[in-house]
C-alpha cells in the first residue's frame, strides 16, 4: 500500500475493502446507480467499452443501455443534454475522457450549467457531475493537462479532486448526490494505486473539505492528486536524513476551499509550500497563497510553489517528467522554506 493510501486509510471494520482508485470510481457510481434510478452515466466510450480508462466496466450490463449512454464525440453537445437531463428530473454523470477536452465544452461549462439555477430565479436545480480524467501519462501537449483551475473562477460550479481510492470513493458519491453541478478530477497516474475504502450505508458524504494526511510542525505541504503522494513521499525522506516534519494537506476541493484548515496549520509551521501538476499562474495554488495573505497570514518565510514549468506536456517521457514537480523538487523546496526561516 502506498504512503497516500495509508494516509487516507480508514477506520477498519465492516464494510472496509481494498479496491484500486478506479475500482473505487466504478463503485461510487454502481452504488449511486443502484441506489437512484435517476442516475445515469453517459460519455464517449463508456458502455460496452467500459470506459476508455475502464471506469465504467459492468455497469451498462447491470443498468442496460438507456442509464450507460455512449455518446458522440462531441463534447459541448453531450454536456448541454445533460443539463436538460439534470433540469428535468435526472442526475446524470457525465465523463469526459480526457481534461483537455472540457476546453471543447468550454459554453457549457461556463456559460450553462453553472448559470441555469440563478437565471431560472431558483426553479431548477442543476444535479449534474462531471468526471474529468487528467494527468501527465505520455499523451503529448494536448491530453496532459489535470485542469483542475481551470474553472475555478466560474461561479456555481463546485471542483474537487481525488488523491486516493476513499478519496474518490467519497468525493464522487458526495458530487452526485449533490443538487449543484461539481466538476470531478480523477488522475489517470492513480488508478492502479490501491487502498482502503469505507463502501457502506453509513459512509460520510460531504462537500468541501481537506485532509490533513500528516501531522508536522516544520512547514506546510499543500497538494492534490499525485503531487500528494508525492509531498508524501517528500515528508518521508525529509523526516529521515533531515529532521525536517513536515505537514502534509490534501486539499481535495479547489471550489469551495477550505482556507481554515490550511490557515491554521500555517500559523503553526510558519512556511508553506504548494505541489501543484499545473502552472502556477491564475492557479490554485495562487489563489491559495493569496488568500491566506488576505488573512492576514504571516510567513516566517516567503511561499514556495512547486510548478509545471511553464510550456505545453512534451510526448518525450523524459522531457514530461522534468516539466511535472518531482519527489525531488518538493523535497529541495521544504528544505529551502525550512532552513531560511531560521
Amino acid at each position: 500500500m502506498s504512503l497516500l493510501a495509508k494516509a487516507h486509510a480508514e477506520v477498519q471494520g465492516p464494510g472496509t475493502v481494498t479496491m484500486t482508485y478506479r475500482q473505487a470510481i466504478t463503485a461510487a457510481m454502481q452504488d449511486e446507480m443502484s441506489m437512484d434510478e435517476t442516475v445515469v452515466l453517459m460519455g464517449e466510450d463508456v458502455g460496452f467499452p467500459g470506459g476508455v480508462f475502464k471506469t465504467s466496466e459492468g455497469l451498462i450490463e447491470q443498468f442496460g443501455q438507456s442509464r450507460v449512454i455512449d455518446t458522440p464525440i462531441c463534447e459541448n453537445a453531450f454536456l448541454g443534454v445533460a443539463l436538460g437531463m439534470a433540469a428535468t428530473g435526472l442526475r446524470p454523470v457525465v465523463e469526459i475522457m480526457f481534461s483537455d477536452f472540457l476546453a471543447t465544452g468550454a459554453d457549457a461549462m461556463i456559460n450553462e450549467i453553472p448559470k441555469f439555477r440563478f437565471m431560472s430565479g431558483g426553479q431548477f436545480t442543476v444535479p449534474l457531475t462531471v468526471r474529468s480524467i487528467g494527468g501527465a501519462a505520455g499523451f503529448g501537449s494536448q491530453h496532459s493537462a489535470t485542469a483542475e483551475s481551470w474553472y475555478i473562477s466560474v461561479d456555481g460550479l463546485k471542483v474537487v479532486t481525488h488523491s486516493s481510492p476513499a478519496a474518490a470513493y467519497r468525493n464522487l458519491r458526495a458530487a452526485i448526490r449533490s443538487d449543484d453541478p461539481i466538476l470531478c478530477i480523477e488522475h489517470r497516474g492513480l488508478y492502479s494505486q490501491s487502498g482502503p475504502v469505507f463502501r457502506a450505508p453509513g459512509v460520510e458524504l460531504t462537500i468541501g473539505g481537506a485532509t490533513v494526511l500528516r501531522r508536522g510542525s516544520d512547514a506546510t505541504l499543500v497538494g492534490t492528486m499525485l503531487m500528494v503522494q508525492r509531498g508524501l513521499e517528500a515528508a518521508e525522506q525529509l523526516a529521515q536524513t533531515s529532521g525536517i516534519d513536515v505537514e502534509v494537506i490534501d486539499l481535495q476541493w479547489i471550489t469551495p476551499m477550505d482556507i481554515p484548515t490550511v490557515r491554521d496549520s500555517v500559523l503553526r509551521t510558519g512556511r508553506l509550500v504548494v505541489a501543484e501538476e499545473e502552472p502556477h499562474g491564475g492557479g490554485w495554488g495562487a489563489l491559495l497563497i493569496s488568500k491566506l495573505t488576505q488573512n492576514g497570514v504571516a510567513f516566517a518565510h516567503p511561499p514556495i510553489a512547486v510548478s509545471q514549468l511553464p510550456a505545453p506536456i512534451a510526448f518525450s517521457p523524459p522531457l514530461e517528467a522534468l516539466q511535472i514537480p518531482s519527489t525531488q523538487r518538493i523535497v529541495d523546496a521544504i528544505t529551502l522554506a525550512a532552513k531560511k526561516g531560521k
